[in-house]
């Protein structure tokens, strides 16, 4: 008869097969690379006409559908959207961030991780609609472009300079 001091017996009851097969389940994705099921994402400035064409669409789609499912206001998401590269990277970033919280190996946690990042997408949407402008002229607004130059005298001194503390 085993003593109650004898702790190194002590056993977790376990269900079974199933028990394990479950907790394989849950943690399946977390061990493995995800799957391909939502497609590739893309860099807006790496793509040919080609994708570009069919990443518009899909992401266009998707806008409607994010503004009518979140009742998303124009002070978040301005019907001229399109026309603004920095809302169209958010958007696209969101997107795929929820195409890719629906993987099929997914137990069930990408879901909840879209929503809790949702409010914080939406923050920096209204941001970059508030910068642009339009909702207040209730009209587009070209946005101005700022091209920094990399040939100017004194960057290319400093980016030839070492900059790490200690060198001389």
């Amino acid at each position: 008869m085993a003593s109650h001091d004898d702790v190194e017996r002590f056993e977790i009851p376990s269900a079974g097969a199933e028990d394990d097969d479950l907790t394989a389940e849950l943690f399946r994705s977390a061990f493995r690379p995800p799957g391909r099921a939502t497609g590739v994402t893309h860099r807006w400035r790496e793509m040919r006409a080609a994708q570009a064409s069919s990443v518009w669409s899909a992401l266009a789609v998707w806008v409607r559908w994010l503004v009518a499912t979140y009742q998303l206001t124009t002070s978040v998401v301005p019907d001229c959207w399109w026309r603004h590269p920095e809302i169209v990277a958010e958007l696209y970033a969101l997107q795929r961030a929820e195409l890719a919280s629906y993987a099929s190996d997914d137990p069930g946690f990408g879901p909840l991780a879209f929503h809790e990042r949702l409010p914080h997408a939406v923050e920096r949407l209204r941001m970059h609609t508030r910068t642009a402008g339009c909702v207040g002229l209730q009209a587009h607004k070209d946005p101005a472009f700022r091209i920094l130059r990399l040939d100017d005298a004194d960057f290319v001194e400093w980016q030839a300079a070492a900059h790490q503390v200690g060198d001389a």
